[in-house]
C-alpha cells in the first residue's frame, strides 16, 4: 500500500503537528504579534547574506572534501548543494542528501554513491564541530539536563556511526561477507546491490588530497559555524531581544547548540514544528527568561530566513538547468529504499 511507503513522510508530518502543538499550546496572540511588529527588519538583510556566506563556505569545504576523487568547480557544488537544501525542506530524513550526490554524479559522472561518502564525511565534520561549541557552551551555560542528555545521546549514536565507518574503511571484506551471510540466503539481487552500494560509498571515504587540507577544513568549518552563530545574534538585535531581556552573548551560541541538534536528527520535512519549540524552549531558559510568545515570533522569523531563500534559490536553480521536482523526489526515493541504478 502506498501508505506504508510513505510512513517515513507520515511520521514526520506527525512530528511536526506535536511539536507545532506544544509551541503554540500557551502563546498569546497579541504579544506575538506586538513582537512582529516591533521588529527591525532591516537586520534581516545582513542575516540573509551572512547565510549564505555559511553556504558558499560550505560549498568550498565540499570541494576539498572531494578533491582527492575529482577536483569539481564550485558551481555546480553550489548548486547540487542548494537543490539538495531545497528537497531537505519538502522530504523527511534528509533526503535532499540522496539528490545532492546524485546531481553532482550525473554532471561529473562520477558515482553518486562515491560523492555520498564525502557528504557523510562533512556531517561527521558537522557533528564534531557541534560538540566542540557544546563542549565552549557548557564552560560559560548551565544546560538543564534534557539538553546535556539530547547531546549524550546524540554522540553516542555518531560515535558510534563513526566507528562503524572506520571499522568498514579498514576491513570491508568482513563488512562484505556479512552482508552476504545476511541477505544472500533470503534475497541474492539484493545482497549484490548492497555489496555494490558498500563498495562505491567506501571510495568516497578517502584521506584529504594534501596534508595542508586538513587545516583548511577546518579553518573552514569554524567559520561556517561562526556564521550560524552570528545570524542568531543579528536576529536578535532585529527584535532588540539582547537589550529588553540583557541577553548575554552566550544566547546564540545556546540556541545554536540546541536548534541544531533538532536539525541534524532526521524528522519532520523542513524541520516544522520541532526547529520552533526547540528555538522557543532555549530562549525561554531561566538564563535568558524570554517569554514563550514573543520567543515563538522570533523562532518562525529565524526557521524563515533559514528556508525561504533556499526556496528562491533552489526553485531557480532547479528550473533553470531543466530539472523535475517529481523526477528528483523519486530518485531520492529509490536511493532511500536501496533499489540504486548503476551509477550514472
Amino acid at each position: 500500500m502506498k501508505i506504508l511507503k510513505d510512513w517515513k513522510f507520515l511520521l514526520g508530518v506527525g512530528l511536526s503537528l506535536l511539536f507545532i502543538w506544544l509551541a503554540f499550546r500557551k502563546v498569546d496572540f497579541h504579544q506575538m504579534m506586538q513582537a512582529f511588529t516591533a521588529a527591525n527588519y532591516w537586520w534581516l538583510i545582513p542575516t540573509v547574506i551572512i547565510t549564505f556566506i555559511a553556504h558558499g563556505l560550505r560549498t568550498l569545504r565540499w570541494r576539498y572534501l572531494l578533491d582527492p576523487i575529482e577536483r569539481v568547480p564550485l558551481k555546480p557544488l553550489f548548486s547540487a548543494l542548494m537543490i539538495g537544501y531545497l528537497f531537505n525542506v519538502f522530504l523527511p530524513a534528509h533526503l535532499g542528501e540522496f539528490i545532492r550526490a546524485y546531481l553532482l554524479a550525473k554532471k561529473r559522472s562520477l558515482s553518486s554513491s562515491v560523492v555520498f561518502g564525502t557528504i557523510v564525511m562533512e556531517r561527521i565534520i558537522d557533528v564534531a564541530a557541534l560538540f566542540i561549541c557544546m563542549a565552549l557552551a557548557v564552560l560559560v551555560f548551565p544546560f538543564p539536563d534534557w539538553v546535556r542528555m539530547g547531546g549524550y545521546i546524540t554522540f553516542a549514536g555518531i560515535a558510534a556511526l563513526f566507528a562503524v565507518l572506520i571499522l568498514t574503511k579498514k576491513y570491508p571484506k568482513p563488512a562484505l561477507t556479512l552482508v552476504d551471510r545476511l541477505f544472500n540466503p533470503v534475497a541474492p539481487h539484493l545482497a549484490v546491490k548492497l555489496k555494490n552500494v558498500i563498495e562505491s560509498f567506501l571510495r568516497g571515504i578517502v584521506p584529504l588530497a594534501r596534508p595542508s587540507d586538513y587545516l583548511v577544513v577546518t579553518v573552514l568549518s569554524v567559520l561556517i559555524w561562526a556564521c550560524y552563530g552570528y545570524a542568531f545574534q543579528l536576529v536578535l538585535y532585529s527584535f532588540n531581544f539582547v537589550a529588553t531581556y540583557s541577553l548575554p552573548w552566550t544566547t546564540s551560541l545556546v540556541l545554536l547548540v540546541i536548534t541544531t541538534f533538532g536539525v541534524l536528527v532526521p524528522s519532520s520535512p523542513g524541520y516544522v514544528g520541532t526547529y520552533h519549540w526547540l528555538c522557543q524552549q532555549s530562549l525561554a531558559l531561566p538564563a535568558f527568561n524570554v517569554p514563550e510568545s514573543p520567543a515563538l515570533t522570533f523562532a518562525i522569523v529565524m526557521h524563515a530566513i533559514n528556508f525561504v531563500p533556499i526556496l528562491v534559490v533552489g526553485l531557480t536553480l532547479l528550473a533553470s538547468e531543466g530539472l523535475s521536482f517529481k523526477g528528483l523526489q523519486a530518485r531520492a526515493h529509490l536511493h532511500e529504499s536501496g533499489e540504486t541504478e548503476k551509477d550514472a
